[in-house]
C-alpha cells in the first residue's frame, strides 16, 4: 500500500467488483442495484462499483447504515446519478429492497466481529428476504456478519449468492458455517505481494493433490506400493471391514493387511479375494498385530466395536513405531484412554464432531460453530493430526498450518461413507505420504468421488469406492492441463 497512489487497491477492487455485478445483471442498463454501505472500506469499494454501474445507466441506491460512510466513494456515486438512503428511512427502504436485481452488501469488511446489529441486522432481513423474490446478493470481501478469521456466524449475517474477495481468500469464506453465507467465491487479484508468512488456511487445489499421490514406477512390486493394516469390523459390524478394505484398494495399497472376526473376514474376502486377512484374537492382541504379517501404516476403528477387547487390539497398534489412522470406535476408545496417543509415531484421527466432543471435552455444537479453532486445539493439545470431518473438513496440525477441503456433496452423508475415508487416507499413508497430506488428499478425492457417484442423486458408501479410481483421474488430468 505504500508504493501504490493513494485509492489504488480500492480502485482495482471496485472495478472488479462492478465486472463481476455487471456479468450477473447480465444488462446493466435499466437494472436496479441497492448497495448495503457500513463505515469502512468495504462500504468504499462497493459505492465506487456503484459509481461505474450507475455510468453505465444502472439506477443505484445506497442504503446508508450509518452515519459515517466512505466519503469520496459517496461523492463518485451521486456524481454518477447514484440515490441515497438512510437505513432509518424504513418504508422507502423496504421498498427498494424489494424491487432491486441486486444488493451489494458492503457493510462490514474483515475486521468485523460478532453478529450484525441494528440497524444492520435488519438490512441483512431484508436482503434475505429480497433473495427469496430472485434478488441476487453479492458480498465485498467476505459476507457481514461472518468472521474473516474462522468462518463463526455468531448472530444476524449476510447470505450471499456471489462474494468478490480480494488479494487472497480468507479463511472464514473456506470454513463452514462463513463458507456456507458466502455462494460463489470470485477471487480478484488487486496486485498484493507474497503472503510474508505460512497462511493460516489452505485449501488444495487438485495440482497441489495431483503433486502428493503416489505414482508406482517400472521397479512398484506390492510393498513398494505400500502395505497397509487394517483393525476394522467385527461379528456385527462386517460392513465397515468391506468397505475400508475396498477403499484402501482403490486408494492405490499395494496389499491391504485385515483383522477382524471371522464374520468381517467373510464377507471382506466375499467382496475382495485380493485382500489378505487374519483372525483377530483378544486375548493375545499384540500377537494378532504381529500376525497380520508386514505393514507400513494401520487404519483402526471402523466398526472395530468400544469394548475390552477392542481397546486391547487398538492399544496394541498403537505400540508400533508405525503411522496409525484412527477412526470412528477407535475415537469413542481413544476419549477413556488418551494415555494411549503418549507416542511419537506420525498419528491421524478421523473424528466427526460428536466424536470430537467425547476427546476433548468440548462442547458439540460449539465445535460444528467454530471448526477450525476446535480442530486447530485439538491437534495442540494432542500432539497429533486432526481430520475433522462435517461439512467442511478441516485439518490440522500441531503448530503447523490448517488444511481445508472445498470438495464434496450432501449426498456424502450416508452410513459408511466414513469407513471409505478411513481407508483411503490409510492407504496414502501406507504409500509414505505424512498425515496432513494424507488426510487433506483422501478428503479431497474423497469428496470428488462423491460428485462423481452421485450426480445429485442418492447414493451408498459402496458407491464411492467404485467412483474413487475416477476421483484419483480426474485430479491427475485436471492437474496435466
Amino acid at each position: 500500500m505504500a508504493r501504490l497512489p493513494g485509492g489504488a487497491l480500492m480502485s482495482r477492487a471496485a472495478a472488479g467488483l462492478a465486472s463481476v455485478c455487471a456479468g450477473l445483471l447480465g444488462q446493466v442498463y435499466g437494472s436496479r442495484v441497492a448497495i448495503l454501505v457500513g463505515s469502512g472500506d468495504n462500504g468504499g469499494d462497493a459505492l465506487y462499483a456503484g459509481a461505474l454501474l450507475a455510468g453505465r445507466g444502472g439506477a443505484v441506491t445506497a442504503i446508508a447504515a450509518g452515519e459515517r460512510v466512505h466519503a469520496e466513494g459517496m461523492a463518485a456515486l451521486r456524481g454518477a446519478g447514484g440515490r441515497v438512503l438512510a437505513a432509518g428511512d424504513g418504508a422507502a427502504v423496504t421498498t427498494m429492497l424489494g424491487r432491486t436485481d441486486l444488493i451489494i452488501d458492503g457493510l462490514l469488511g474483515i475486521g468485523g466481529r460478532g453478529g450484525l446489529r441494528e440497524p444492520a441486522a435488519g438490512l441483512a432481513d431484508l436482503s434475505e428476504r429480497a433473495r427469496g423474490d430472485g434478488a441476487v446478493v453479492v458480498a465485498v470481501d467476505l459476507p457481514s456478519g461472518v468472521d474473516a478469521d474462522t468462518g463463526v456466524v455468531a448472530g444476524p449475517a449476510i447470505r450471499a449468492d456471489v462474494t468478490v474477495t480480494f488479494g487472497t481468500w480468507k479463511p472464514g469464506l473456506l470454513v463452514d458455517p462463513g463458507a456456507s453465507y458466502a455462494g460463489t467465491v470470485e477471487l480478484i487479484d488487486i496486485g498484493l505481494g507474497p503472503s510474508l508468512g505460512p497462511p493460516a488456511a489452505s485449501a488444495l487445489q487438485a495440482a497441489d493433490v495431483a503433486a502428493i499421490l503416489p505414482r508406482p514406477s517400472a521397479e512398484s512390486d506390492k510393498y513398494r506400493r505400500g502395505v497397509l493394516g487394517l483393525l476394522a469390523g467385527s461379528e456385527q459390524y462386517t460392513g465397515a471391514a468391506v468397505l475400508a478394505t475396498g477403499s484402501a484398494i482403490h486408494g492405490g495399497a499395494g496389499m491391504v493387511r485385515l483383522v477382524s472376526a471371522r464374520a468381517a473376514l467373510t464377507a471382506a474376502r466375499q467382496h475382495w479375494p485380493e485382500a489378505v486377512v487374519a483372525v483377530a484374537d483378544a486375548s493375545a492382541p499384540e500377537q494378532s498385530i504381529e500376525a497380520a504379517g508386514r505393514v507400513q501404516a494401520w487404519a483402526v476403528g471402523p466398526g472395530m466395536g468400544t469394548g475390552e477387547d477392542a481397546a486391547g487390539l487398538l492399544a496394541a497398534v498403537l505400540a508400533t513405531d508405525l503411522p496409525v489412522l484412527v477412526d470412528a470406535d477407535g475415537i469413542t476408545i481413544l476419549a477413556a484412554h488418551r494415555e494411549l496417543l503418549s507416542r511419537s509415531a506420525p498419528t491421524l484421527i478421523t473424528p466427526h464432531a460428536g466424536e470430537l466432543a467425547r476427546l476433548t471435552g468440548a462442547d458439540r455444537a460449539s465445535i460444528e460453530a467454530r471448526r477450525l479453532e476446535h480442530a486447530t486445539a485439538a491437534a495442540a493439545e494432542l500432539g497429533i493430526t486432526v481430520l475433522l470431518k462435517g461439512s467442511t473438513t478441516v485439518v490440522a496440525e500441531p503448530g503447523g498450518a490448517v488444511l481445508v477441503n472445498s470438495t464434496g456433496s450432501a449426498w456424502l452423508a450416508t452410513a459408511g461413507s466414513g469407513d471409505v475415508l478411513s481407508g483411503l487416507a490409510g492407504a496414502l499413508l501406507a504409500q509414505g505420504i505424512a498425515p496432513p497430506q494424507a488426510a487433506a488428499a483422501a478428503a479431497y478425492l474423497h469428496g470428488i468421488a462423491g460428485r462423481l457417484a452421485s450426480q445429485d442423486a442418492p447414493i451408498g458408501a459402496s458407491d464411492l469406492i467404485t467412483a474413487l479410481p475416477a476421483a484419483i483421474r480426474t485430479v491427475t488430468q485436471a492437474a496435466a492441463t
